[in-house]
């Protein structure tokens, strides 16, 4: 159980770390999982669905960071607001649930196939290259910025941006990484696509998780649950850390280091999948 508390530890620094980077979270998880993987349960099966849930619901940790760190700013009824801030903040909510919906209702309808098919090394790391190629193609473009703060977002704006997450689904894209480069081309400044993304985390990922333990069909006992719940304190101490540091940077710096480090974790993926070191598993 050491062994495994201390795996749990190492994930949840990974998790806390990539989510909220351009670079995949899922694609870093099941990497470590390959090399780490979990022996909670006495089979490879019972291991690898407490992973597959492990890898969603640890996401709670991050989501209560976001919440911490801006729980003045989305909070409708805080009493340092006056009346026109609190109006302010519950249009940013609705803006916050028009782009959380395309997702929801993909992720709903599409979770088994996307768990089933899209799940792949091949996949990961076609969507890790794609992206990243993406997102340096983004950032040497002439761009034309409309939307220089997240007051200025339009509803139309967010559901666009809710469409670019959709395609987080696919597994290598990163949900921060699918909604920042949305954001980014609909003319978004770095800023407040960044933050938006932040946002936008809290539903869905809070929806993902809550799913993934609604169709969890097997009993973890209280090993389980104290593995999942140090990997879920660990990410939101890393998250609470990573939200500051990742703010500060891109206002001095672009997308470009992530969208290299996106081609070359794509390409480390492709050459461990073809040495046959990550298998057919990777990414299930």
């Amino acid at each position: 159980m050491f062994l495994e508390i201390l795996k749990s530890i190492l994930y949840g620094v990974v998790q806390g770390i990539t989510e909220w980077l351009p670079i995949s979270s899922t694609g870093h998880l099941d990497l470590l999982n390959a090399v780490l993987p979990f022996n909670v349960f006495s089979t490879a099966a019972e291991n690898l669905q407490f992973w597959n849930m492990y890898k969603v619901v640890i996401q709670f940790g991050s989501i209560i960071a976001v919440i911490l760190l801006y729980f003045t700013r989305l909070n409708p009824w805080a009493s340092s607001k006056n009346e026109g801030q609190k109006k302010d903040t519950w249009d940013l909510w609705l803006k916050i649930i028009i782009a959380s919906v395309p997702a929801a209702i993909a992720g709903f309808l599409l979770d088994d196939l996307i768990d089933s098919v899209l799940s792949t090394p091949y996949v990961i790391a076609a969507a890790l290259i794609v992206y990243g190629v993406l997102f340096i193609w983004i950032e040497n473009r002439q761009k034309k910025t409309t939307v220089r703060s997240i007051g200025a977002i339009t509803n139309q704006k967010a559901a666009g941006v809710g469409l670019f997450q959709m395609l987080a689904l696919i597994p290598g894209t990163s949900r921060s990484g699918s909604t920042i480069l949305g954001a980014t081309l609909l003319g978004f400044s770095r800023s407040a696509a960044t933050e938006f993304s932040f946002f936008m985390s809290i539903p869905v990922m809070f929806g993902a998780s809550l799913l993934k333990i609604i169709k969890m069909k097997m009993s973890i006992g209280m090993s389980g649950i104290m593995i999942l719940v140090i990997g879920m304190l660990v990410a939101f101490v890393v998250s609470v850390i990573v939200i500051r540091s990742f703010l500060k940077y891109i206002r001095r710096h672009d997308f470009k280091i992530f969208g290299l480090y996106r081609i070359v974790f794509g390409i480390l993926i492709l050459i461990l999948t073809a040495a046959g070191i990550l298998g057919a598993g990777f990414g299930a």
